[in-house]
């Protein structure tokens, strides 16, 4: 009995050292990698920037002594920026259209990682909805507008049910992807520690299909600018979509060209901010940290 007592403890031993062993070189190799990640932060810095700055000092100069109706000196443009979104019209169309786009954004990961779980746990009933799925996913986006606006009208519910319907599928598949591909370790895990089943979808399924969630997410979020501009240009009342298409038609093309740029500059924002966003949640994946 003394006998396996102790193999049992040196044993638990044993492991305890080579969990600390691996604890400090994880920690020794991310001290090792900050230094390298100073460095290389001003020289990626100016290679994000040196191509956009090119081509804007570029359309800068081509453009300066233009008298083209539709393509206007850049300095002509600028102001007309500042007139259009800085003050006039930033609360009045600059915001709600980044509400409606979060709001549909939001509830289609929300929807589609919950219902992702689902499908992906139960493989049968993830088999007979899966033809729904796909012909949902392939219907195109702006068909769906129509009978949108036939159901519930061209108010922002329109509008945010519209763009989560269609931003649900990047979510919804890569989710079920993830959660059917769980490993027969982790299973087994959750076996031995007696998991309830919300233990093992917050401590297992969710962390393991994390990277493949935020995959699925930043696709989404790109559909979702797309559809916001789509729904604000064919059924708004205003909004960056609406109030650029209206410039399109009173031959504002300042204006016009003005709304561009804004969407252009949003897009790029959310890129950034989503990328920084992923690497927070995915410190411990490699893959992202290092990139």
């Amino acid at each position: 009995m003394s006998r396996s007592y102790s193999s049992g403890t040196s044993h638990i031993g044993r492991r305890r050292e080579m969990g600390q062993a691996m604890t400090n070189l994880a920690a020794r190799g991310r001290v090792a990698r900050r230094p390298n990640r100073r460095r290389r932060g001003p020289a990626r810095i100016f290679v994000y920037l040196a191509v956009p700055l090119a081509a804007i000092a570029l359309w800068w100069l081509l453009s300066a002594g233009s008298d083209s109706l539709f393509f206007p000196p850049l300095s002509d443009i600028l102001d007309r920026f500042r007139q259009m979104w800085v003050f006039a019209q930033f609360g009045s169309d600059v915001l709600p259209s980044l509400g409606r786009m979060f709001a549909g954004f939001i509830l289609a990961v929300i929807g589609g990682v919950a219902v992702g779980v689902l499908l992906g746990s139960v493989r049968p009933l993830y088999q007979a909805v899966s033809p729904l799925i796909h012909f949902g996913r392939a219907i195109p986006a702006p068909a769906l507008l129509p009978i949108a606006m036939m159901m519930l009208g061209v108010g922002d519910q329109m509008k945010i049910l519209l763009i989560g319907f269609v931003c649900i599928f990047p979510v919804l598949l890569n989710t079920i992807d993830a959660v059917a591909s769980l490993d027969r370790g982790h299973e087994d895990v959750t076996r031995v520690f007696h998991f309830t089943r919300t233990q093992r979808v917050v401590y297992v399924l969710l962390p393991y299909s994390l990277p493949r969630i935020v995959a699925g997410a930043r696709i989404s979020l790109s559909i979702a600018l797309i559809m916001m501009i789509v729904t604000e240009m064919l059924a708004g009342t205003n909004g960056i979509g609406f109030v650029t298409l209206q410039a399109q038609q009173a031959f504002d093309i300042r204006g016009m060209w003005a709304g561009m740029i804004l969407l252009g500059l949003i897009g790029a924002l959310l890129s950034i901010a989503f990328l920084w966003m992923e690497r927070r949640l995915l410190t411990w994946n490699p893959n992202v940290s290092e990139s």
